[in-house]
């Protein structure tokens, strides 16, 4: 079995052959001892019923229906009974336009989505997108993609309306926990281009303190992340932070060699379980740690490949993780082709950590719980139409209020009342910036707003979960 994306090959499966241009369905042979008699009857049994309702419409119903599009119904019915997000069916026009994946560039708004709840969710915007810059944050749930409902729609056919040409908006209605309002933020598509790989060497109290940030985990991450991990050492790093945040996953692969970098061969970084509770262990080859200590950083964002890796550091390797609570994603899912264009992405393992613990909608916790400054989860400001001004109360001022705190001007309060301080407030900002002073937060000061506090933010000055990782090393 491979550890990536396309876990293992030979994967039982209904096949369709076609006579005298009408179907006929039978159950595939694996190459297995499993014909035992009566299930098999039972089960071509079923396919009867199946071919006598797809015979009855194709023949008999009140309008023509395509048998294609009958047969993609059919296919759709069955991953549907699932009831699971991650287990999707691609027709050859939907698995064409994703071709443009984890190791290339794509136009779009940047950011890893799921569906959870029978909703379009954000798992994490990508570094530096036009999701992040626009305020976009995890376990957004998408209500809306340009005012059409997302209620009826599966989540590839929602990546294909939010995905578009460079330069294009995009507006999207958000729900998001904690606010009773739904947001819209616009949101200006570009080239999204896939670099996973960022490393920097800080210094604190005398001590050299490299931090290797991996946003996602494409085909190129392991070879990008050693030689990073390399060009680190080679300096004469003291200790490492490998910082996860905001990282949706990718091919499981990759997380393995990292994790075969890091990982002392005493326990498994991870096991993979199949639906009969068989588990297969993966190892390193290490004899110890590295020689240095290791600090893991994770929050809401941080899914599946992400958290395999932060489950090893934490308890295979016996590192801290600092920051908060992951996503919870323990599913292993193979891409099957169709032999058409068309695929199926099929979950098809678990996976577990090093002790065995399945994280799925649970997620990982930090060994040191941080949150960041208030402003870091402040939701976008839409001015509309009125702005905003004394005697107000609403979410969005409240937004504005924990905006204007962060960069320093006294508001008072940060409950959504507009009070005379927060207009003074607002005053003195539209003076810092040469913004016209009237006191009200029109769109010209909501943009100034979100722009600068996005530079707060990007500021690892005032990255708390950061700091204080840079902290246990320096101990």
């Amino acid at each position: 079995m491979v550890l990536s994306l396309l876990v293992g090959a030979g994967a039982a499966y209904f096949g369709l052959s076609f006579m005298n241009d009408k179907p006929s369905f039978e159950l595939a042979k694996n190459g297995t001892s499993q014909d035992n008699g009566a299930k098999r009857e039972a089960v071509n049994e079923e396919f009867e019923k199946l071919e006598k309702t797809y015979n009855y419409i194709s023949e008999r119903y009140v309008k023509e229906i395509g048998e294609e599009k009958l047969l993609e119904g059919a296919i759709q019915g069955m991953v549907d009974v699932l009831e699971d997000p991650y287990s999707v069916y691609m027709d050859e026009k939907t698995a064409e336009e994703f071709m443009n994946s984890l190791d290339s560039s794509f136009e779009g708004i940047g950011a890893e989505v799921t569906m959870r709840n029978g909703r379009v969710t954000i798992v994490a915007p990508f570094k530096d997108s036009p999701a992040e810059r626009s305020g976009l944050k995890p376990n957004d749930q998408i209500i809306t993609i340009n005012g059409e409902s997302t209620e009826k729609l599966d989540l590839y056919e929602a990546v294909l309306k939010i995905r578009g040409e460079k330069g294009t908006v995009v507006t999207l209605g958000i729900e998001r926990p904690g606010a009773s309002d739904v947001i819209k933020v616009d949101v200006t598509r570009d080239q999204i281009p896939i670099e996973t790989v960022y490393s920097d060497l800080l210094q604190s109290d005398g001590k050299k303190i490299g931090v290797i940030e991996i946003t996602s985990f494409s085909s190129d991450t392991a070879k990008d992340f050693q030689a990073a991990l390399k060009d680190l050492e080679q300096q004469g790093m003291d200790g490492l932070v490998i910082d996860v945040r905001g990282n949706p996953g990718g091919y499981l692969e990759s997380v393995d060699a990292i994790s075969k970098l890091l990982i002392p061969k005493d326990k498994p970084f991870v096991q993979i379980e199949d639906r009969d509770g068989k588990k297969e262990r993966y190892f390193s080859a290490n004899e110890e740690k590295k020689p240095y200590p290791i600090v893991g950083l994770i929050d809401r964002g941080s899914a599946s490949a992400s958290e395999i890796l932060a489950g090893a550091l934490k308890e295979a390797g016996g590192y801290d993780l600092v920051g908060e609570k992951s996503f919870g994603k323990g599913t292993v899912q193979q891409t099957i082709e169709m032999g058409d264009g068309s695929n199926l992405k099929l979950t098809m393992f678990k996976w577990l950590t090093p002790d065995g613990n399945w994280i799925h909608q649970e997620g990982i916790a930090p060994t040191v719980e941080v949150q960041q400054p208030d402003y870091f989860y402040a939701n976008p400001l839409t001015v509309e139409e009125e702005p905003l001004g004394y005697d107000m109360n609403n979410e969005q001022i409240q937004s504005a209020q924990l905006m204007l705190k962060g960069l320093g001007f006294d508001t008072g309060r940060t409950d959504g009342y507009f009070s005379k301080q927060t207009e003074e407030a607002v005053q003195a900002f539209q003076e810092k910036n040469e913004l016209s002073v009237t006191g009200k937060i029109d769109e010209k000061t909501a943009g100034k707003l979100q722009e600068l506090i996005i530079e707060e933010v990007r500021n690892k000055e005032n990255d708390i979960q950061l700091q204080k990782a840079v902290e246990l090393l320096v101990k």
